[in-house]
């Protein structure tokens, strides 16, 4: 997890899975999973947002 960023958005349009990291000036930092297919990722995505969401919501509130 990447000290700054407050959202984190995963996709594949580009061709390829990978997650978006946002700061609250919404400069974006591309992370690619390209080592997943598309439901590896979905699967790592997933569990990143169960295990992680507190703290992203917390960042997001305080504005870190």
């Amino acid at each position: 997890m990447t000290t700054g960023f407050v959202v984190v958005r995963y996709d594949s349009s580009h061709g390829f899975a990978h997650r978006d990291q946002y700061d609250v000036r919404g400069r974006s930092t591309k992370t690619p999973l390209l080592a997943l297919n598309y439901n590896q990722a979905l699967t790592f995505a997933k569990l990143d947002l169960k295990a992680n969401w507190q703290v992203y919501r917390e960042r997001f509130f305080k504005g870190e």
